[in-house]
């Protein structure tokens, strides 16, 4: 039985005539593209697309990992309020081996901290409502595909009245990374395969100061393997024609506004604010906090526990992996004391992660 819109983008043909394209296109050096999604990270790397593209494009991969740019500061504050006896932490389950200063919620956990796996941040509301005598507290990262849901569970929990749920909160909005990205003579970007997911919230509209300012060409693009190569080619005919705009390989899902109720939920129930990401700094005006509206269920301040950002010096170079300006395997830690069962940096420990999917899919 055909499937649409996995089928149809899975054609060995067709994938051949876009590679023979994308070679074509590509001139003499190759063009430094960078995706902007752990998903396309995995997908990239499953699918066998950079030995494909090898000495036409190099492919990096940008700081689209949720988990991956959370910074230790943020786990050292869930660890803090995990002591707590009165808090049964709620999480999604790629949180827990992510690394803080000195430990983890999984190593954590055997000394007693403990920690609810859920699949939505309206699980954790319905914990919470379950389980009245705790205060449940959901670990809430995430990018803008996120975000409308955990807004969401907020909006709920004051609707419910379910005083023992809060959230803390690690939200981050992509086109502040990408610009900084962008403005880094270092990294030297081309061209831009903006994330699907993120896109379908905030809608293609929004990298257009992106192409316009730095004049790198944008292109918002699915995951199957032939909305990669089709969003590539549409990259390098840019390139080629000498333009920079934004296109949306990506129309069957993404709009140009995107989705205005998931944007309605993340203004009412959040601001924008500064915050940190790891391995790159603080990017101003690139996070999310909870309003003052629902601030009773702002775990940050329910509970006096501070966010701590500071970057740390450390022989693991997943900032730099996220920056794009060194590949995985250009790390001394990369498949020695960095390997999935044993992660050292969060670009390991995740599905979506840099290091993960290289280590699993090999480099090539």
């Amino acid at each position: 039985m055909r499937l649409k819109y996995i089928d149809d983008f899975r054609d060995p043909a067709t994938a051949k005539a876009l590679v023979e394209r994308i070679r074509g296109d590509a001139g003499n050096a190759p063009v430094r593209l960078m995706e902007v999604c752990g998903t396309h990270t995995v997908a990239i790397a499953r699918s066998g697309i950079r030995p494909l593209l090898s000495g036409a494009v190099t492919m990096l991969s940008g700081p689209g990992c949720p988990v991956c740019v959370t910074p230790d500061g943020y786990i050292d504050a869930a660890i803090s309020l995990g002591r707590d006896r009165r808090v049964l932490l709620a999480s999604f389950g790629d949180m827990l081996r992510v690394p803080g200063r000195s430990s983890s919620l999984e190593k954590e956990k055997g000394n007693a901290l403990e920690v609810r796996i859920v699949y939505s941040p309206l699980d954790a509301v319905t914990l919470a409502a379950a389980t009245p005598d705790r205060e449940v507290v959901f670990l809430g990262v995430g990018f803008e595909t996120t975000a409308p849901a955990i807004g969401g569970a907020i909006k709920t929990a004051a609707v419910r009245r379910v005083g023992n749920f809060s959230v803390l909160p690690s939200l981050r909005t992509i086109p502040g990374a990408m610009e900084v990205l962008a403005s880094d003579p270092d990294v030297r970007i081309e061209g831009f395969l903006c994330p699907a997911h993120v896109s379908v919230v905030i809608g293609t509209d929004a990298y257009r100061p992106i192409a316009e300012t730095y004049g790198i060409p944008c292109v918002v693009a699915g995951f199957e393997p032939l909305d990669i190569l089709l969003g590539i080619s549409m990259l390098l005919r840019q390139k080629k024609e000498g333009v920079a705009r934004v296109e949306n390989e990506y129309s069957r899902v993404a709009q140009a506004a995107g989705n205005r109720k998931a944007q309605e939920v993340i203004r009412e129930v959040f601001v924008p604010c500064d915050t940190g990401w790891r391995g790159i700094g603080v990017i101003p005006g690139s996070g999310l906090r909870i309003a003052e509206a629902y601030a009773a269920f702002d775990a940050e301040k329910k509970f006096g526990v501070p966010v701590v950002f500071a970057q740390e010096k450390t022989a693991c170079r997943c900032g730099d992996v996220l920056k794009g300006k060194i590949l995985p395997d250009d790390c001394p830690l990369f498949g020695k004391a960095c390997v999935p069962e044993e992660p050292y940096g969060p670009c390991m420990v995740s599905g979506e992660g840099t290091c993960a999917a290289y280590y699993k899919y090999g480099a090539a």
